[in-house]
């Protein structure tokens, strides 16, 4: 029997990539390699329902389509090297898996701690399943939680924990929670929404050390300031799974760079015809907006890419020409949401790319909804409630 396609990666971008694969016709074998000891599961409610809750890994599995029931899963096993030459990926067991084309779906980590810990307990990130259970068993009420990030993680654990009845304060760079994406009006509206419920945000600042006795009791913020903490949430931001990449020749400068067609790009400019990258680590240009190659850590694309990829790969593995799919531009439309207390957040775009927005609909105390432009090209829109109007907008990003 040939070798398996491998694919390193057990969440949605690997799992989509499966199914891709059986849709293309591809009916040869497929293993999944994944560090975490859990088949594909959905992420957003890490941070919200399940984090308030008291459900288990069964309740956010992702379904097992009968199209991928036969794909052998190696889990809690972390890819540790990548051999294209020998076409083999290391696990952390030291098990070689050779394999005939590779798909890499890593997907990110949390940024640690900007400073060492000391040994000191209390501090935790929130992107496993793992990473939920352990903070939720914390977040009780007249607990003090001090929250390093304003993002969208940061933003939702505060809600959650404000709903638990916790002592919530959110320390960040930035001066408005979620500024990058929402830009500062927005954001401003999210910090007023926020701080009726309770929590307090201290702006412009950042850790410098922790004081306590074996586990966390206060924090030291690079303003000298002081602040008590029973427990500390990192939600700086993500770096991709790319370590194990080293010394494979794969350009892994902020990322796995890849084409049109996802497949991998090498250090000098070559491609590597049966490898691919999905998901949160690839990086690749979206046409909508320009010729830049960028990581988009939107909802949606681990979906959209996987599906790509495994559509192409599949085909080209069945020995069919892809000259047509790859010549179809991969343009996307990245998509997030966040629910926050009675907030629903909903975009499209790349907001962020944006050098002006503006209110076009309804109230920002209320339902709103902003357009986002970059030279006055609309990259974006985004609101809080009002979702049909929001939804009309997916037409109107299109191919220059």
């Amino acid at each position: 029997m040939s070798a398996p396609v491998v694919i390193v990666g057990g969440s949605l971008a690997g799992l989509r990539s499966a199914e891709g694969l059986r849709r293309a016709g591809y009916a040869g074998p497929i293993k999944v390699i994944g560090n975490e000891p859990y088949l594909p599961y959905n992420r957003p409610p890490l941070s919200k329902e399940l984090l308030s809750g008291t459900g288990d890994i069964d309740e956010i599995y992702f379904p097992i389509k009968e199209s991928v029931a036969d794909v052998e899963w190696v889990l809690g096993k972390a890819a540790t090297s990548l051999d294209i030459q020998e076409q083999k990926v290391t696990d952390l067991s030291g098990t070689s898996h050779p394999y005939r084309a590779l798909v890499i779906a890593t997907g990110l980590r949390p940024k640690p701690l900007p400073v060492d810990a000391n040994g000191i307990s209390g501090i935790h990130v929130l992107r496993t399943f793992d990473d939920a259970v352990a903070l939720r068993k914390q977040l009780l009420p007249g607990v003090k939680v001090l929250i390093l990030g304003a993002g969208f993680i940061g933003c939702e654990v505060a809600a959650t924990a404000v709903k638990a009845g916790c002592q919530v304060k959110v320390v960040a760079r930035t001066h408005e929670p979620m500024q990058e994406a929402l830009g500062k009006t927005l954001g401003r509206e999210v910090k007023r929404r926020h701080e009726l419920m309770g929590v307090e945000f201290v702006k412009g600042a950042s850790v410098f050390g922790l004081i306590g006795d074996g586990h966390v009791e206060r924090v030291i913020l690079d303003s000298g300031v002081i602040y008590d903490a029973d427990l500390v949430v990192v939600a700086i931001g993500s770096l991709p799974n790319t370590e194990w990449l080293e010394g494979s020749g794969i350009d892994i400068s902020n990322g796995v760079l890849v084409d049109g067609g996802l497949r991998a790009v090498s250090s000098n400019g070559t491609l590597v015809e049966n490898v691919f990258a999905v998901g949160d680590v690839a990086r690749y240009v979206n046409p909508l907006f320009d010729q830049v190659p960028r990581r988009v850590e939107h909802w949606n694309l681990p979906t959209e890419t996987g599906k790509r990829a495994g559509l192409i790969l599949g085909k080209y593995l069945n020995g069919e020409s892809i000259a047509e799919m790859l010549a179809e531009p991969f343009a996307p439309l990245p998509s997030f949401w966040s629910d926050q207390y009675d907030m629903h957040i909903l975009a499209f775009g790349m907001t962020y790319l944006a050098d002006r927005s503006e209110l076009v609909a309804g109230e920002i105390s209320g339902e709103c909804v902003f357009e986002y432009f970059r030279n006055d090209k609309l990259v974006g829109v985004c609101g809080i409630g009002m979702r049909p109007t929001i939804q009309s907008y997916r037409t109107k990003f299109l191919l220059p």
